[in-house]
Parts: structure tokens; C-alpha cells; sequence
């Protein structure tokens, strides 16, 4: 097997993925970039075939890229780890597939990246960002104030907002009088159901009936819920400028972004007294641990109103 046919083998990894796996275009993008890499850096060393391949040129390939060259900056310790991901399940299918007698990447364990608490908003700001979303009534407009109440009341998210269709809409009242539901579907097709507060069951009604109807006409007809100004599905940019546009006219950081609003619906529902496998429910983590990282936010949280409120936490101390 030559390095075209190396090229290949990871064409057919990437098939793979999509088709029986159900990844996304996003990470399927990304892993083909890393694959290209990696696949560059064995052809630099003579390496032309799976079996060729050891553990020392796996982990050379990571040291290459926490280190950098004269054509790429040094990755991050996230980017680097996905790459390693890439070239792991590489081997591991060529292993499988019976191109390759072992897996030299088995043993070689991505970098850790170091843990960051999210980022979420106080309600006020929320509240600010999703007003400054609401400026005149243009199509545009409310698609936007849409958009953003659907990423912060369904904790959505981006591209699974995106790609929400009509039929994944349920918004029949319901008898606790909130607007329904929504069908999102995660990482790996995985679908799940979440309900839908008043704010983004009127945002949505606005634009489904007053702002929809305008841009579509100008398309070749979608069932995309959140369309652009052709008339097609909006994309996973068009959605991040709309969001930066609000945050800029709510006087907020820069750094807000689609995930600030998933990572302030976590953790103002844990505020709230959620229970966090509710919540893991409703971002739908596959895994409670990831969820759980939410509650040290809600913990912070507490900490910083116990020591502005309580009389015994401001007091000054007096010796015995």
C-alpha cells in the first residue's frame, strides 16, 4: 500500500464516519485537515504503508504539532487532541479492516487541554442580548430574536438550531401553558426533545408568520426552520454574525458566543434547583460528567452571593 493508497484508506475512514456513524460535515472537515497532516508528515519520514507505521511516528506527529513548522502555528492542546483522535481512529479502522497487523496509535493518548469553566451570562446580560436581537421589525429582525431565544430557552446547539426543519416544531400550547417542543438532533444523529418557554414560542410564532414567509419566496423552497435573505437554510455563520451584531448593541464582550447562550440556559437552570440529570437530558450529554462541570459554575455562583449577603461573610474578623 503507497501513500496514495494511504490517502485512500483514509478517504474510506471518513465514509465511514458519515455514513455509518452519522458525523457531522463540521468534524468530518476537521478530521480530514488533521488526516492530511498526519498523512504528510509519514511521507516526510518514507512511510508508505499502515504497516510501516510505528507508535514513535504517532507520537512524533503530535510532538510536530504542539510544536509548529514554517507553514503552521502550534496547535492547541484541543486541536492537537483532535487530530490525535483523527489518527487514532484511522488506525484503529485499518486495524479492523485487516490493512494494518496492530494499532500503533493505541497507546498514544491525546494531550489534555486545561479545564476551563464555561462562560455563562447573568439573566440581565441575557436579557440585554436577546432585546438587542429585537431591532425593528424586518425579517431579519425577528429571525434573529428567534434564533437566539431558541439557543438560550432549548440550551441548543448552533448547528443543531440551524438545522431544525418544520416538522421538528411542535408548538401546540401545553397544559402548563408553556409553547411546546422541540425535536433537536446532537452529535451523531442523537435526538432528543426539549420543551420550549413562552419567550421562544412568541419569537418564533413572529417570525414563522411575519418574517419567514418574506425571505422564502425569494428560495426554491426549504423546510429549514431559520432561512436567509435567498431564501435558503442559514448557515452556521450567518447565525454567529447575528449573534455578535446583538452582543455589540448590547454593549456585551466580544467573547459571547452561540455556546455562551447553551452554557447560561445549563447553568441558570441549575441555579434555578435543576436537577442535574435534567439537565444532562436536556443538553443532551451522553454522559453526566460532562453536565456536571455546569455545577461548579452554579457552585461559583453561590460562593459570590453567600459573601455579599451574608452578615457573618462581610464582617470583619475580631480576634479571640
Amino acid at each position: 500500500m503507497n501513500a496514495t493508497a494511504l490517502r485512500l484508506a483514509a478517504d474510506g475512514w471518513l465514509d465511514h464516519l458519515r455514513v455509518e456513524r452519522g458525523r457531522s460535515e463540521h468534524t468530518l472537515r476537521a478530521y480530514r485537515r488533521d488526516l492530511g497532516r498526519y498523512l504528510d508528515f509519514l511521507a516526510a519520514q518514507e512511510v508508505t504503508s499502515p504497516a510501516e507505521v510505528r507508535e514513535r511516528h504517532v507520537t512524533e506527529f503530535l510532538a510536530h504539532l504542539r510544536a509548529g513548522d514554517e507553514e503552521h502555528a502550534p496547535l492547541a492542546a484541543t486541536s492537537a487532541a483532535r487530530a490525535v483522535v483523527a489518527v487514532r481512529g484511522l488506525h484503529t479502522f485499518l486495524a479492523l479492516e485487516g490493512e494494518s497487523p496492530d494499532d500503533p496509535a493505541r497507546e498514544v493518548s491525546p494531550p489534555t487541554p486545561p479545564r476551563r469553566l464555561p462562560t455563562a451570562l447573568p439573566l440581565d446580560q441575557v436579557e440585554r442580548l436577546l432585546q438587542a436581537a429585537a431591532v425593528g421589525d424586518t425579517p431579519s429582525a425577528l429571525r434573529d430574536r428567534a434564533l437566539l431565544e431558541v439557543l438560550y430557552g432549548c440550551g441548543a446547539r448552533v448547528s443543531e438550531a440551524i438545522a431544525l426543519d418544520l416538522d421538528d416544531l411542535e408548538l401546540g400550547r401545553t397544559e402548563d401553558g408553556t409553547g411546546g417542543v422541540v425535536r433537536l438532533f446532537g452529535k451523531g444523529r442523537k435526538e432528543r426533545v426539549v420543551p420550549m418557554g413562552r419567550h421562544a414560542r412568541a419569537a418564533l410564532d413572529a417570525w414563522l408568520v411575519r418574517g419567514r414567509p418574506e425571505l422564502v419566496r425569494t428560495g426554491r423552497g426549504t423546510p429549514a426552520v431559520f432561512v436567509n435573505v435567498r431564501g435558503g437554510r442559514l448557515s452556521r455563520q450567518s447565525a454567529w454574525t447575528a449573534i455578535k451584531g446583538a452582543a455589540e448593541r448590547a454593549g456585551l464582550s466580544s467573547t459571547v458566543s452561540p455556546h455562551t447562550l447553551r452554557h447560561s440556559f445549563a447553568t441558570h437552570l441549575l441555579d434555578g434547583g435543576a436537577d442535574v440529570r435534567v439537565v444532562q437530558e436536556l443538553l443532551g450529554h451522553a454522559s453526566v460528567t460532562t453536565t456536571q462541570i455546569y455545577t461548579h459554575v452554579s457552585t461559583q455562583r453561590l460562593r459570590e452571593v453567600y459573601a455579599q449577603a451574608h452578615p457573618r461573610a462581610r464582617a470583619p474578623v475580631v480576634g479571640p
